[in-house]
């Protein structure tokens, strides 16, 4: 709202991602135009994005998959060549580092013109509810995005924009502020689970650990292995047997989905990658609590499966 994109503007969305993403665009009557990931980030990449970009294109939304970022210089270099804006998902990536070509360190969801992210309970800055927020370094952008979450107001009761109340509740906001001062520290701790379950599952050869990008650090929102021999679904139900949980995200691409058919070209093809990462990939447990019992009982449990 606050970038007065028109109905019929296409927006740029990677294919493997929740719904959320692509469901504002459609709200908003936009066009999602969506595209593939790389096949080992799970990120949309420049290359992806610059062969996607027609004469209607006038955003695109990189999601940070999982807890690390999409190559944002590159995409930047890409969107800035086209002017067209990019508005950051990094509902599942907050805290997380990027570091650019001259050495410089930015945070995820600073580097694009728009951020956005999730406080939802289960993300690694999580509320007590639903919760999210934009952020902006933009001096324009940001009274606006402000204004567009207040009912389109500046000065209350006199409205200069049709608006929505997107306020984020005070008590969440109480509780975000005490948190936000440890996500280093939660961040830290899902990364010494990572690294238990790379040590220990690394050597699976029916399994892709969880890439890392040298130019991003990894939060892992998720920790999402790659299981090879097509036998992910018998693992997910060995590991329900074993007491372990796992989730499948996302296991149905977006353009699969019933609520957006109509909005996807009958040309429309299938794409690769994405059809391939909705069968094979499964989330193993991770979260700020997770103790080395646990951690070897979960590894054990899928080791078990591979015997």
């Amino acid at each position: 709202m606050a970038l007065e994109l028109q109905p019929g503007d296409e927006v740029i969305v990677p294919a493997f991602t929740y719904v959320a993403t692509a469901e504002v665009i459609a709200l908003l009557r936009l066009t999602p135009v969506m595209v593939d990931v790389d096949p080992h980030t799970f990120n949309l990449t420049a290359d992806i994005l610059e062969a996607a970009i027609t004469p209607k294109t006038k955003a695109v939304v990189p999601v940070h998959l999982f807890g690390q970022s999409c190559d944002m210089e590159a995409i930047m270099q890409v969107a800035n060549k086209h002017g067209i804006w990019v508005v950051e998902d990094n509902a599942q990536a907050i805290g997380a580092d990027y570091i650019l070509a001259d050495g410089s360190v930015q945070k995820t969801g600073t580097l694009g013109h728009i951020g956005c992210t999730s406080f939802y309970p289960s993300k690694n800055l999580g509320a007590y509810g639903d919760g999210g927020a934009l952020y902006t370094n933009d001096d324009e952008l940001g009274p606006k995005c402000a204004m567009m979450a207040n009912h389109g107001q500046v000065k209350r009761y006199y409205h200069d924009a049709i608006g929505v109340n997107s306020r984020l509740d005070a008590m969440q906001a109480a509780i975000l502020e005490i948190k936000l001062r440890h996500l280093d520290q939660y961040a830290a701790a899902r990364q010494k689970a990572a690294a238990y379950y790379d040590e220990h599952l690394g050597s699976v050869s029916a399994l892709q650990v969880p890439v890392r990008q040298a130019n991003s650090s990894h939060v892992f929102h998720q920790y999402t292995l790659l299981v090879k021999n097509g036998k992910r679904d018998d693992l997910a139900v060995h590991l329900k047997a074993e007491g372990v949980p796992s989730m499948i995200y996302y296991p149905v691409p977006l353009y699969k989905q019933n609520a957006y058919k109509a909005l996807i070209p009958a040309d429309f093809q299938d794409l690769p990658v994405t059809e391939a990462l909705c069968e094979s990939v499964i989330s193993l447990p991770m979260h700020t609590e997770l103790d080395e019992a646990a951690l070897a009982f979960i590894c054990q449990a899928v080791k078990k499966f591979f015997a």
